[in-house]
């Protein structure tokens, strides 16, 4: 399916000098002169290259349809993780270096969605957002002011996150997994 060069968003997969490529991070840039265009980070998911590339609103990509499946998140052996197809009861293991990052948000028994084309894992997406506890967290400096302040805290997955003032060692916060930022405090 063809698409405009600004409505690529992150997670999509297109195909781009024949290959597939997901769209990492982007970043919509308007220049002083000329027009318009997308900045996105690419990764070539066969090769796992990036490549950083512009596209204007008048060009047009191929946005390839993946055949998305849920998948229970099963355990892991070393660098390999096990999956199992909820409706098919298969199972599948993807490599550590597959799966990048997504790792330290995997826990027991967690719903996870595979994105895959021609039967083949490309990419893997986590709900979007969880609820973690707060393992250590600095004290309040007094004297700054709550509204922009933010201070360190360390999870129970080890993740560093930045949170706010009131939020103490034993809290339950919730994480954006997407870019692994504070959320909100967890509600009991």
């Amino acid at each position: 399916m063809k698409i405009s060069g600004n409505s690529i968003r992150p997670g999509n997969v297109i195909e781009h000098q024949g290959h597939l490529w997901v769209a990492v991070k982007i970043s919509h840039t308007q220049p002083g002169k000329g027009g318009a265009y997308l900045q996105v980070e690419l990764k070539d998911i066969q090769r796992g290259t990036k490549l950083n590339e512009r596209f204007r609103s008048s060009e047009t990509v191929e946005r390839v349809h993946l055949d998305e499946r849920g998948y229970q998140y099963l355990f892991n052996s070393g660098d390999s993780y096990t999956f199992m197809d909820t409706e098919t009861y298969d199972q599948i293991t993807l490599e550590k270096d597959f799966l990048g990052d997504s790792t330290d948000f995997l826990q027991p028994d967690m719903m996870v969605t595979v994105c895959l084309h021609d039967e083949k894992p490309i990419t893997i997406r986590l709900p979007d957002t969880l609820v973690m506890t707060v393992m250590e967290a600095d004290p309040v400096v007094k004297g700054q002011t709550a509204s922009s302040s933010f201070k360190p805290a360390l999870l129970d997955n080890g993740h560093r996150v930045m949170v706010p003032p009131h939020i103490e060692s034993g809290m339950k916060i919730v994480v954006n997994t997407l870019d692994s930022t504070y959320v909100e405090k967890a509600k009991e």
